[in-house]
């Protein structure tokens, strides 16, 4: 295939500006992937926004269309360090090997976790690029997409007025939630009847319970990520909400409330109770269902991913004996410096196991190995899923979690135990996932400058800079939105505390602090003492897959996994499996989600339902129908980015202590229901009155 730039055309590429643009996207839309990942469980990928906007910017300054693909390559890349970094980091907060999240030894053992998975996953890539690329069997869905954006782009097309817009509209919707301007959730709990039931024999027992109700989130991002995954897979995850809040918490609150709560328990006490059952009892079953669901995913892909480590093997033996050739196009990172960054990915996991887990060398050195080789399959399997479906649809977490069991039980089998172990397992895990994240995510663009003609070493160095940047910059976010989450959580209960009239409060290990104390500890200190639900693993930072990785290793190294109610989960993935449920992993992932945010992600997903369908009824042909669907993917990324920002800023403001106005108690939740109206109305609109003219050719689907 001829490149769109052929290979003796030296157009400007690599330049400076370029490589800026694409660094402050990737650090943007790493952190707004972080933001996202955190709070419901999923990432997007940042290959699509990413080239609207690089496109947009690189043409303003009258620059190349290779500029654009770096700037695209660069900018992209901080989503897939992000996705790694989301999925295990705060695993360690969790598992309380990090009682303290933020200090300086943490900060640099997650930068050098992430920029070793990250140059691990470069180096592989680099090694398997030109096979994979240019397979045929491959179709590289997104990569196709985002080249067509710059090619539309020097033709006059643009996209970036949906963008944009949507960033504004999502930004200004939070900034409103933010300062409480109405009331932005709704929930009752509503009282079955009391009555008297014949539990065995003669022996009876008076029980009572109910349902907690709950609005749908006023999160633009939410639907966003609804539109984006449609209505059938918006469904499913929603599914699992219906199970958590419709089933098993009601059933399990009308068995316990009776030893638990008063007589006449208020509104507040029943809400409470709802929530402690989800969370000790209801979450552990989902992580026993996301267990089954993540081996049910792998399962099914075993013949993609058999091809897939054959074809790798083999790709390496090329690589390894020099066949390649030198024309621009075709031109990777030199073999010598493959094997040093290799080597430098080994080492830096020696170091972190062996000088900051405080494992012993032998073990370290297994652990550098284990890092290497499954650094290797698992960054060629993600980069063949990548061709295959699109990195939108990448199983990272499945592959980390296979990834985590493996080190665990290699760990065990070493005699290592305890704090130190679990910390290991972690350790290789977030390297592993990480490397699979950025493989997939840089194959992806790799195959996007392929088509246009880009040179794969420079936009391997451009992604390399981008990682080292990525790594040092996105252990910030987390640390804002964990500690941002603690001091706001932290305020209202001082603030409770103080008009209840206490002045002193005992923390769980017995010692007294009063109020002003308290003001003045740390966030994770503060955390403890107030016995907050905050930060990571809490109902507004979620973090489904850490909590799971922390589970896992806790429970395989120490022994100190709730098997009860694991296996109860299992039981249920299995019984999914059976039902021929298309992801029993999004199932689960529903159960253990607060039901506002799968709501909201379920009204989004109605959203792309009733568009495809309103598309239809106007008998939209098929290039219009790609005109909605791109449109559409626009509005819905903006609207993630633009919330994502301004949370991350408002979360900023509670890290930093900086005071801005909240109303107290605003009600009017109507005025709730009419931004939700109106989000639906503008996701429906936008994208079908731009549906062009029936005779205009098809742009590619975006398959985002």
């Amino acid at each position: 295939m001829q490149p769109f730039v052929p290979s003796d055309q030296n157009l400007r590429e690599f330049s400076l500006r370029a490589v800026l643009i694409g660094l402050v996207m990737a650090v943007v839309l790493g952190s707004a992937n972080a933001y996202l990942g955190l709070k419901a469980g999923m990432t997007i990928a940042a290959t699509y926004p990413a080239a609207v906007i690089g496109m947009a910017l690189i043409k303003l300054m009258k620059g190349t269309i290779l500029e654009e693909n770096m700037a695209r390559t660069v900018g992209s890349i901080g989503e897939s360090v992000a996705a790694g970094a989301i999925f295990t980091i705060p695993a360690f907060a969790i598992s309380g090997i990090w009682p303290k999240f933020f200090t300086a030894g943490h900060y640099v053992t997650s930068s050098l976790i992430m920029f070793g998975g990250g140059v691990l996953g470069i180096m592989f890539v680099a090694l398997l690029r030109r096979v994979m690329v240019e397979d045929a069997e491959l179709p590289y869905p997104e990569s196709v997409a985002a080249a067509e954006i710059h090619k539309a782009g020097a033709r006059g097309g643009s996209g970036t007025k949906f963008l944009f817009g949507a960033m504004g509209l999502g930004a200004g919707i939070q900034a409103l939630v933010q300062i409480s301007i109405f009331a932005s959730t709704w929930e009752r709990f509503v009282a079955f009847k009391t009555t008297t039931i014949n539990l065995v024999g003669t022996w009876k027992a008076k029980v009572a319970g109910g349902m907690l109700l709950s609005s749908p989130g006023i999160s633009p991002a939410y639907m966003g990520v609804g539109y984006i995954i449609g209505p059938k897979l918006g469904a499913l995850n929603f599914s699992g909400g219906i199970i958590a809040w419709g089933l098993l918490v009601p059933i399990i609150t009308y068995f316990l409330a009776p030893g638990v709560l008063p007589e006449g328990a208020s509104q507040g006490d029943w809400i409470a109770l709802s929530y402690s059952v989800w969370k000790f009892i209801v979450r552990p079953i989902a992580i026993g269902g996301m267990l089954v669901g993540a081996g049910f995913t792998l399962f099914k892909m075993r013949k993609s991913l058999a091809t897939g480590l054959t074809r790798s093997v083999s790709d390496m033996k090329k690589a390894a004996a020099g066949e390649h050739v030198v024309d621009r196009v075709n031109k990777d990172l030199p073999f010598t410096n493959v094997l040093f960054g290799l080597g430098f990915a080994a080492l830096v996991t020696f170091f972190i196991t062996w000088r900051i887990f405080q494992v012993s060398p032998l073990v370290s050195f297994v652990a550098a190995l284990v890092v290497v080789i499954l650094g290797f399959f698992f960054a060629a399997i993600s980069g063949y899923l990548v061709g295959i479906m699109g990195s939108s649809n990448n199983p990272i977490s499945g592959l980390t979690l296979t990834a985590l069991v493996i080190t665990a039980l290699v760990m065990v089998l070493l005699g290592v135990k305890g704090q130190e172990g679990v910390a290991a397992v972690l350790g290789v895990a977030a390297i592993v996932c990480v490397s699979a994240a950025v493989a997939g995510e840089m194959l992806q663009d790799l195959k996007a400058g392929h088509i246009l003609g880009g040179t794969p070493w420079r936009m391997e160095m451009g992604d390399l800079i981008g990682v080292a940047l990525a790594s040092v910059v996105l252990f910030i976010p987390l640390m804002v939105l964990h500690e941002g989450d603690i001091s706001a959580q932290g305020t209202k209960r001082i603030a409770e505390l103080t008009a209840q009239q206490v002045q002193v409060v005992t923390a769980p290990d017995g010692k007294s602090y009063t109020l002003d104390e308290v003001k003045k500890l740390p966030a994770d200190q503060k955390k403890a003492v107030l016995s907050l639900d905050a930060g990571f693993g809490s109902k507004q930072l979620a973090a489904p897959q850490a909590g799971l990785m922390a589970l896992l290793s806790k429970g395989i190294v120490e022994g100190k996994m709730a098997w009860p109610l694991i296996i109860v989960g299992m039981m249920m993935g299995f019984a999914f499996i059976l039902m021929q449920v298309k992801s029993p992993m999004l199932v689960s992932v529903g159960m253990y989600l607060p039901l506002e945010t799968t709501f909201a992600i379920f009204l989004g997903g109605l959203i792309k339902g009733a568009v495809e369908m309103i598309g239809a009824r106007r008998g939209l042909n098929e290039a219009q129908k790609v005109r909605v669907e791109n449109n559409g993917v626009l509005l819905a990324a903006g609207l993630i980015a633009g919330e994502a920002l301004v949370g991350l800023l408002f979360a900023s403001f509670a890290f930093f202590e900086v005071k801005y106005k909240v109303f107290a108690d605003p009600g009017m939740f109507w005025i709730s229901l009419l931004i939700l109206a109106g989000i639906a109305v503008y996701l429906v609109r936008v994208p079908l009155a731009n549906a062009g003219e029936a005779d205009e050719p098809a742009p590619p689907s975006a398959n985002f």
